[in-house]
C-alpha cells in the first residue's frame, strides 16, 4: 500500500485536492469533528483538563476555539488528548484499507505530529495567498485569532515543499488539479 501525505497551508485546498485521487481518503479534520459530536469519552477527558471551557456534549466548537484563544496551554492538552484518538482512527483506516493500492492521509499537521512515515509520499498543495485568504473568510466560522495561533504550531511553507516529494499547484481547478494528480499517479504506479 502507498501512502500519500498532502500537505499545505491552512486554507490550500488539502482536502479539495486529496478527494480528487478517487482513492480512500483519511480526513482528521473530519474526524476530529465527529469525536466532539459523538465521543463521550473525549469529552469527559476534555472536560477534566479544560472545565471552564468545555462543559457540555456534544462539544462545541466554538467553546474548543474559545479554550486555544485563551492560552497556549489549552492548545496542547486539547492536542495531546484528540490526537491520541485520531492516531488509533487513522490505523483503524490503515488495517480496513490494507487492499487498497493507494490511501491519502489529509491530515493538517502530518509532519509537526510526526504521524509520516519514511514511505509515505508527500505532495505540498501550493495555492497563492490572496485565494487562500479569500476561501477562509468565506468559511462559516473563520476565526483571524485561531488562524494566526493554529499557524504558529504548523512548520514553515518552505520546510514542507522542501521535505514534499511533489507539489500540486490549486488554482481550485479541478481540471488542472486532475492533470497534476494523474502525472504523479503515473509516476508513482
Amino acid at each position: 500500500m502507498i501512502r500519500i501525505g498532502i500537505l499545505g497551508d491552512i486554507g490550500s485546498g488539502k482536502s479539495f485536492v486529496a478527494k480528487q485521487f478517487g482513492y480512500p481518503v483519511f480526513n482528521a479534520d473530519y474526524e476530529v469533528s465527529k469525536l466532539y459530536k459523538k465521543n463521550k469519552k473525549i469529552y469527559v477527558k476534555l472536560n477534566k483538563k479544560l472545565p471552564k471551557y468545555i462543559s457540555k456534549f456534544p462539544i462545541d466548537k466554538k467553546n474548543i476555539a474559545e479554550a486555544i484563544l485563551s492560552g497556549q496551554n489549552n492548545l496542547k492538552k486539547i492536542i495531546k488528548i484528540v490526537h491520541e484518538e485520531i492516531r488509533k482512527k487513522l490505523k483503524f483506516f490503515i488495517i480496513k484499507n490494507k487492499k487498497n493500492k493507494i490511501v491519502i492521509l489529509d491530515i493538517p499537521l502530518l509532519l509537526e505530529n510526526k504521524i509520516n512515515t519514511k514511505k509515505d509520499i508527500l505532495i505540498f498543495v501550493d495555492s497563492k495567498k490572496k485565494d487562500i485568504e479569500k476561501r477562509l473568510i468565506k468559511r462559516q466560522n473563520f476565526n483571524r485569532k485561531l488562524f494566526n495561533k493554529f499557524k504558529k504550531i504548523q512548520l514553515n511553507k518552505k520546510y514542507k515543499k522542501r521535505k514534499s516529494n511533489y507539489i500540486i499547484k490549486n488554482n481550485f481547478s479541478k481540471r488542472s488539479v486532475k492533470v497534476d494528480i494523474k502525472k504523479i499517479l503515473n509516476n508513482i504506479l
